[in-house]
């Protein structure tokens, strides 16, 4: 079987495609459509750019973006996911970082909210610290600070057990990027099926987005790209650059935070959600009830509300 095109990801909805060049390489972003119309300049509106997980593409916030008006919505092909560049490096917080910052600025805004999801939020992290100047607020759904997920995973057995697995399996060469592909990428279903909840599953929803993510991450390098991410996770703690970018990262936020975790996320615990509010004292910790580690698409209305009411109180008047 051949592998898919990058063109896969461009599906049609409710939304423009476009490609944004920053921070030397290009970014698929989808933009959700003004339901204003098109009177007013995008720019004059506020920008709120979403950042999707391991393994997913900016699909995983289509609820959001037929949601959320009032802003301009736009989500990104993380570096080497969907329709967005592959290049071979890149994978560490400091680049993540700059690619964001380089987004705002190649859309032509001078700062935006930031939301991610799980991988994504880290870039949120990374980016309102290293780039604090362009960062308005952030919003996190089941991404906690990453010193508090290490020192949560490290410390608590129940956390350790829920992240440790996969995280080191995926430090092996070459055997990773194959098994998460192989069968039509079986594994990355069986991975989401593990962490999400029973209602989710069994809809219509999740079986037309779990397709999608089955094609999206056989695009070739995809599974690469999507596993250095992991790699420079773990490995980066092993050196210099992993204890430099840690203690970059020690300190409070002075934006406004809002994170959400499902209450049955079975691999970001409530111990590192807890531990993260040492970061982000004055943050709002909103716990999901009945949903696992995809909370912005297993209870999009639900999220949507507490999304809607942030971005009032960050941008007001967005409604």
């Amino acid at each position: 079987m051949s592998q898919p095109d990058p063109s896969v990801t461009r599906i049609a909805g409710p939304w423009r495609h476009l490609d944004v060049h920053a921070n030397g390489i290009r970014f698929h972003c989808v933009e959700a459509h003004d339901p204003a119309g098109a009177a007013a300049p995008a720019t004059s509106r506020p920008l709120v750019i979403l950042l999707h997980g391991f393994g997913s593409f900016w699909w995983s916030w289509r609820h959001q973006l037929r949601a959320l008006s009032g802003a301009r919505v736009v989500a990104v092909d993380l570096r080497g996911y969907g329709g967005s560049d592959k290049p071979p490096r890149g994978y560490d917080g400091w680049t993540l970082a700059g690619d964001t910052a380089g987004l705002i600025r190649a859309l032509g805004h001078s700062s935006a909210t930031l939301v991610g999801h799980a991988d994504g939020g880290l870039v949120c992290w990374a980016t309102s610290v290293l780039h604090s100047r362009v960062v308005r607020a952030i919003a996190l759904v089941s991404s906690p600070h990453p010193g508090a997920l290490r020192a949560s995973t490290l410390s608590r057995r129940d956390q350790g057990r829920a992240l440790l697995p996969s995280l080191l399996r995926y430090q092996l060469p070459i055997w990773p990027e194959r098994a998460l592909t192989r069968h039509d990428a079986e594994l990355l279903e069986r991975l989401v099926r593990s962490r999400a909840s029973g209602k989710w599953l069994a809809s219509e929803d999740f079986s037309e987005t779990i397709a999608h993510m089955r094609r999206a991450i056989q695009i070739p390098s995809a599974a690469h790209s999507a596993l250095e991410y992991q790699r420079w996770a773990v490995r980066s703690q092993l050196r210099g650059e992993g204890w430099r970018f840690m203690k970059s990262m020690d300190r409070q936020l002075d934006v406004p935070l809002l994170h959400l975790r499902g209450d049955a996320d079975p691999y970001v615990l409530a111990d590192p959600v807890d531990r993260t509010q040492h970061y982000a004292p004055r943050g709002r910790f909103v716990s999901v009830a009945g949903v696992g580690h995809y909370a912005h698409e297993e209870a999009p209305d639900e999220v949507n509300a507490y999304l809607r009411r942030f971005l009032e109180q960050v941008h007001s008047p967005v409604r």
